[in-house]
C-alpha cells in the first residue's frame, strides 16, 4: 500500500489506514526506530509488564529469598569485611 508523507506543523507524517492499524494491533502509543534505512513502528513497550506473574512464579518455587543474607539480616560482606 502506498501513501504520501504530509506536513503536520513543523513535522511530517503519514496517515495509516484503519485496516493496517487493526491488523497490526497498534495502540495509541508507539515506538519508532530506524533499522536498515527503514522506519519501524512498534507498540510501545510497558516497563515491568508481566513482573507480577514472574514474582508469583518465583514465590511458588521458593526462589524469592535474599541470596546473601542469613537469618540475622547481615550479609557475608557485613560480617567479614565491615569494620565497626
Amino acid at each position: 500500500m502506498k501513501t504520501h508523507i504530509i506536513r503536520i506543523g513543523n513535522s511530517q507524517g503519514i496517515r495509516i489506514p484503519k485496516i493496517l492499524l487493526e491488523q497490526s494491533h497498534l495502540g495509541t502509543e508507539v515506538e519508532l526506530e530506524v533499522e536498515d534505512e527503514k522506519i519501524v513502528i512498534r507498540s510501545a513497550s510497558r516497563p515491568r509488564h508481566g513482573w507480577g506473574e514472574k514474582f508469583r512464579l518465583m514465590a511458588e518455587c521458593c526462589d524469592d529469598k535474599m541470596t546473601d543474607y542469613d537469618l540475622s539480616g547481615q550479609s557475608e560482606w557485613d560480617k567479614d569485611e565491615w569494620e565497626w
